[in-house]
């Protein structure tokens, strides 16, 4: 039998799953795999399940063996070591060849002499002298990574608003994208410096409980709905997606606050509105108005 296990690998703290052929790994353990990016060294997430030894594993790395002393401290050399002295490096050629461009991180594989510089830059750069620069002084393989914002906080930030690590950091494998449609739905501020995350972007916990909103908002009356309730018939002007609770302004103009399940019929449907164009300047279809 083949096991197949979750791996977390380089400073983008990649997630992927990998194959071993012996089965005494455990979570948190420290391993050298093989990926397509070549020898690296991980850690093991979770392990997720077995295969038969004839089961192809063409979309699988391989986990070489679980790391010893001496891959240990071979790593530790390279982030304590050598991963500084590059960054310093590289940044002293970006400013000598006046590049327009941010050195964020450094990522020295463990198993080939492959460095890897990630940048940000707001277009194209033309690296290819500071390329020459660095490969000559390390004689290694060198790769000039552009990233956004989202990547630069996954390489250099740790804990988010909520105290807890960066969700990109500690098991997300791809970031979507996420909307203001998806605050809105929420009923959240639209203050951006309450809803961006350290990226400066919408926080990704927005999306997670995304599917539940849409489908507890699915279950409300709209806004501008003449509903029918033991108190009174009265128009909707307010809701509560989570407590699934309606106000509603009566016909003698006062405002009551119900439950969904306490209204007895939809005496009438709001009156549709024709659509106007966003003024936000934010995503196509944000939702906002």
């Amino acid at each position: 039998m083949r096991h197949i296990l979750t791996i977390r690998y380089g400073v983008l703290k990649n997630t992927s799953d990998f194959f071993a052929s012996f089965n005494f790994l455990k979570k948190g353990d420290p391993v050298i795999i093989r990926s397509h990016r070549g020898v690296e060294f991980g850690e093991v997430i979770m392990k997720v399940k077995e295969i038969q030894d004839d089961t192809p594993t063409e979309n699988f790395g391989e986990i070489l063996r679980k790391a010893t002393p001496d891959d240990k401290e071979k790593q530790k050399k390279i982030q304590d070591e050598l991963i500084p002295v590059e960054f310093k490096f590289c940044q002293k050629k970006i400013k000598d060849h006046k590049l327009l461009m941010k050195l964020a991180s450094v990522e020295h594989l463990f198993g080939t002499k492959k460095i890897i510089f990630y940048y940000l830059a707001n277009g194209r750069v033309d690296f290819r002298e500071l390329v020459k620069d660095l490969a000559k002084e390390y004689q290694a393989r060198i790769e000039m990574k552009q990233i956004g914002v989202r990547d630069e906080a996954r390489l250099l930030a740790d804990y988010e608003h909520c105290g807890r690590e960066l969700c990109c950091r500690s098991f997300l494998k791809n970031l979507e994208p996420v909307t203001m449609k998806m605050a809105k739905n929420q009923k959240a501020t639209l203050d951006p410096s309450k809803i961006s995350g350290r990226c400066g972007r919408l926080m990704c916990c927005l999306r997670y409980e995304d599917k539940v909103y849409e489908e507890l908002k699915y279950t409300l009356p709209k806004k501008g709905s003449v509903v029918k309730t033991a108190q009174g018939i009265g128009e909707v002007i307010n809701y509560s997606v989570l407590q699934q609770q309606v106000t509603i302004e009566l016909e003698n103009g006062s405002k009551i606050n119900t439950s969904v399940a306490d209204i007895i019929d939809t005496v009438r449907e709001p009156v549709q509105q024709k659509e106007s164009a966003c003024a936000h300047p934010c995503e196509k279809d944000c939702g906002l108005d």
